[in-house]
């Protein structure tokens, strides 16, 4: 929860060179320092923080001031306020007492902004990987992510992954916004209902200011800041979600996952129609060829770091160093490393897989594919329990061929 957008329109893609790890790599250490740069004391980025923050709370709000849930309708008057920041602000790691005043709780932001970008390690993601991601992530139900373990499927606690092209999403309002960069930090989170701190994960989502949307508004309001002195980050904060990181639906059932999932759904569905005030319709100008993500239910990214550290952690995908490191020189004082290693997510090496169906190992196949990630109860006679553990996804196919998602096919990077 959390997202904003600047409500660009689409623009048709640009021709770009093809993927390289080397490139990538130089690319993401600019991005990385034009944004610190940029970021700090820019009045441009306060604003449409400080927007997106008053328009997710104050919806939030007004859905829990006519919700009949017991724990509101039998607490004292005005916990309706303190939920609805627990449910933003502390599920993003800030302590009670919350800010009401939304320019302060944008403020916390950029400061957490900030310190995620001197100390993040940076990570680019091959275009192959990426898909692969993509295809896991449109397999997660939202209770899925709630299955989380912080300290064994993460390897590092704070990143910011730069992807090779970005994502366009279609938010709740209509609005579209193009993502360009996930970081997160390891994080406790405040609730109030009930009282409690969890381990948790704040996943912070950048925009391309320069990406593939780019509408007469934004390009006006990208000269207005260059003209002001203070020009617009590349990578444009996009809001901050709050994920457990506790593994706490680890252990529950199958029913139990798709139950919670239903209920994370109607939510959602209350507050879309709640944002209504501020919805717009979806622009059909231009073209996209790596297509549109609906995000009807306010959690793709969520969904997507999830199923990235799980391939990570799975060996599905396995990072190394760019053949040709970036060269950097950190500023005098400043507590970025000095010449920071990038590590480079690509996909790993397939393990031969015994055939799903009989005859199939006689099939001849043209094109690798990546198989749904899914959940199993697995038997442990050690415990006498069975547990809740995912297979998948894995690549089917033969190595040598390219990889396709859905109708598109990216080329695997060698």
């Amino acid at each position: 929860m959390g997202k904003a957008s600047r409500s660009k329109r689409e623009r048709s893609r640009d021709k770009t060179s093809q993927w390289t790890a080397a490139g990538a790599a130089r690319a993401a250490q600019r991005l990385r320092e034009q944004t610190q740069g940029h970021l700090v004391g820019n009045p441009w980025v306060q604003m449409t923080l400080a927007e997106n923050i008053s328009n997710v709370v104050s919806e939030l709000h007004a859905v829990l001031l006519n919700s009949n849930v017991p724990e509101f309708t039998d607490k004292p008057k005005g916990i309706e306020q303190d939920a609805a920041l627990s449910m933003t602000l502390g599920k993003q790691g800030h302590p009670p007492p919350w800010p009401r005043a939304a320019g302060e709780a944008a403020s916390w932001q950029i400061r957490q902004i900030g310190k995620l970008l001197r100390q993040a390690e940076v990570l680019i993601i091959s275009p192959a990987a990426h898909a692969a991601v993509m295809a896991a992530a449109a397999t997660l139900e939202p209770a899925d992510v709630s299955t989380l373990d912080r300290d064994r499927d993460i390897p590092m606690r704070t990143g910011l992954l730069v992807l090779p092209e970005p994502i366009v999403v279609v938010n709740r309002t209509g609005s579209l916004s193009d993502t360009r960069a996930f970081g997160w930090q390891f994080i406790t989170q405040h609730q109030i209902l009930p009282t409690a701190q969890y381990p948790g994960v704040r996943v912070s989502t950048f925009m391309d200011r320069d990406g593939p949307v780019q509408p007469a508004g934004w390009r006006q309001a990208v000269s207005r800041a260059r003209a002001a002195g203070s020009p617009l980050p590349p990578l444009m904060p996009d809001g901050m979600l709050g994920m457990r990181g506790d593994a706490c639906l680890a252990l529950e059932s199958t029913e139990t996952l798709a139950r919670l999932s239903e209920g994370y759904r109607q939510m959602q569905d209350v507050l879309t129609h709640a944002s209504q005030w501020r919805a717009e319709p979806v622009l059909e100008i231009g073209e996209w060829a790596g297509g549109r993500v609906i995000d009807q239910y306010d959690d793709f990214g969520a969904r997507y770091m999830f199923a990235f550290w799980r391939l990570l952690s799975q060996g599905i995908t396995a990072a190394g160093s760019p053949p040709t490191p970036a060269t950097h020189t950190a500023p005098r004082g400043s507590d970025i490393p000095r010449d920071p290693d990038v590590r480079v997510i690509r996909l790993a090496a397939p393990l031969p897989r015994q055939s799903d169906e009989p005859g199939d190992a006689k099939r001849v196949y043209h094109h690798r594919w990546p198989v749904r990630m899914h959940k199993v109860r697995q038997w442990y006679p050690s415990h006498q329990e069975h547990r809740v553990i995912w297979r998948g996804p894995y690549i089917k196919g033969p190595t040598d061929a390219p990889l396709m998602m859905g109708e598109k096919a990216y080329l695997a990077d060698s």
